[in-house]
């Protein structure tokens, strides 16, 4: 290569945009931004519906659960589905399904017969569907994207869910002034109907070593296609069960800053609700920033998920002194930054370390393992801040994730160091989930469509994860 084209090149293969050179990428982040648009529209005005429908906080809480259920109890089972079949077929039937979801929903307000039992059944109807919706949206992204440009499909897709979520919400006020809050779930399933009619025709890059199809039949023994094989590929996997321990003790511990800082901010710094939209404004932009950031990432470990979550961890502790709002708005920003970034990194494990036959029951094991710590999470975080103090949880807690990533650091078997995701042509990411991005938020209610595709993981930082992910009822991983 000659010497004057090698700053040239090294630039562009880190390039938070790389990922979008594919003309197939290109096309699913229309598609993600599309569907992302009706979502928050729908759920702009979803929460105070469901409240006027039931008149009962509990009740709107329990559809809640019905729908995160799924996720908690089927997660394995929807990832070893879309083993099972071809990603483009499973994609489009769940997102057809899902717009018939919304369809229904919107037919029924608009007629004034949407009451309890139906409310539920389509909670719980759409949380089904999405533990199959979100790993085969997910891995559909298989062959857009070579492994190395993971990391940047990941970025890019918290920044679709990001931009969609603004343009939604806009959009709600107008919906509804206009046509009445039926339209809103109208317009979430065209949203549906459109990523349906986009899939068929995303197309494998050229560089991609494999596309995202079924394999062909006999290829995999059907002893290493079940829910148990899949449960033991995930437990064997040391770097896997050391992500999954990581987001267990953040989760209960740290990271559920939409939680936390309001009580500090409205606590002890003798703030109001103004001072809070400037600390979720400053989380916002840290995702953003950390979305950018960990888009240039080529070949993330463990060390470095580990190494942010520490870091994040010891922000949270200085976090918990300090004497004024705009002292923590200077910690914010990085806590939000190091999350992202953190958030990316441990996406891109997750889908490029399986082996292809196992990927979708690998991300359905992580939903169940992302969707129990975030459901056990806010109970936990809110009897801390009851019996110690706000202070003292932002602290204790901080102390507590930092002790045990250094107490698995020390404890690591010799030779077990982490490794770096290699690119092989068999080993291929894909578009991450809501959250992804984001520690994974659960949607409320009639939410037709808890897991985006091709959002991964993180969705905007605290603010939703979708899943993350949702603001409305936000449930962080």
């Amino acid at each position: 290569m000659p010497p004057a084209l090698a700053p040239a090149r090294s630039s562009s293969a880190r390039s938070p945009w790389r990922a979008l050179r594919h003309r197939g990428m290109r096309w699913w982040a229309a598609a993600n931004f599309v569907s992302n648009v009706g979502t928050w529209t729908q759920l702009t005005v979803q929460n105070l519906l469901v409240l006027q429908i039931t008149g009962s906080a509990a009740v709107t809480g329990l559809s809640v659960s019905l729908q995160a259920a799924p996720g908690l109890l089927l997660g394995l089972a929807g990832g070893a589905v879309v083993d099972r079949w071809s990603h483009k077929v499973t994609a489009t039937v769940c997102q057809a399904l899902l717009a018939a979801v919304a369809f229904a929903t919107c037919l029924l307000v608009a007629l004034g017969r949407l009451d309890l039992p139906a409310l539920m059944a389509l909670a719980l109807v759409t949380g089904v569907v999405a533990t199959v919706d979100g790993p085969a949206c997910s891995l559909l992204g298989n062959g857009l994207v070579p492994a190395r440009d993971v990391p940047s499909a990941i970025g890019v897709g918290s920044l679709v869910y990001s931009a969609g979520r603004l343009v939604g919400a806009a959009l709600a006020g107008v919906t509804v002034a206009a046509f009445g809050t039926a339209a809103a779930y109208g317009l979430n399933g065209l949203s549906f109907l459109f990523v349906a009619s986009v899939i068929p025709f995303l197309r494998a890059a050229p560089d991609a070593g494999e596309p995202a199809e079924a394999p062909p039949a006999g290829a995999v023994e059907e002893e290493d296609r079940g829910v148990r094989a899949g449960l033991r590929y995930f437990l064997g996997r040391p770097r896997l069960v050391a992500l999954a321990a990581m987001n267990a003790v953040s989760a209960l511990f740290g990271r559920n800053y939409s939680l936390t800082l309001v009580v500090l901010v409205t606590g002890p710094l003798a703030g109001n609700a103004a001072s809070f939209s400037w600390v979720s404004t400053t989380l916002a932009a840290g995702g953003i920033v950390g979305a950018v950031l960990g888009a240039r990432l080529r070949s993330p470990g463990v060390r470095l998920v580990a190494g942010l979550t520490a870091a994040g961890a010891l922000l949270q502790v200085l976090a918990g002194f300090v004497p004024s709002t705009a002292l923590l708005l200077v910690l914010v920003l990085p806590m939000a930054v190091a999350e992202s970034v953190g958030d990316t990194a441990q996406s891109t494990l997750l889908q490029t370390d399986p082996p292809a036959r196992m990927r979708g029951r690998v991300l359905g094991a992580w939903s169940t393992v992302r969707t129990g710590w975030g459901l056990a999470a806010p109970p936990l975080l809110g009897l801390l801040m009851e019996v110690l103090g706000v202070r003292a949880a932002l602290v204790g807690g901080g102390l507590v994730i930092a002790a045990a990533i250094t107490a698995g650091w020390l404890l690591r078997r010799p030779g077990s160091a982490p490794r770096r995701v290699q690119v092989r042509p068999d080993v291929l990411g894909a578009v991450p989930l809501p959250a992804a991005g984001r520690p994974v938020a659960v949607a409320p209610v009639l939410l037709s469509a808890t897991l985006r595709p091709g959002v991964a993981g993180p969705a905007p930082v605290q603010a939703a994860a979708h899943p993350d992910t949702v603001a409305p009822v936000p449930v962080p991983a």
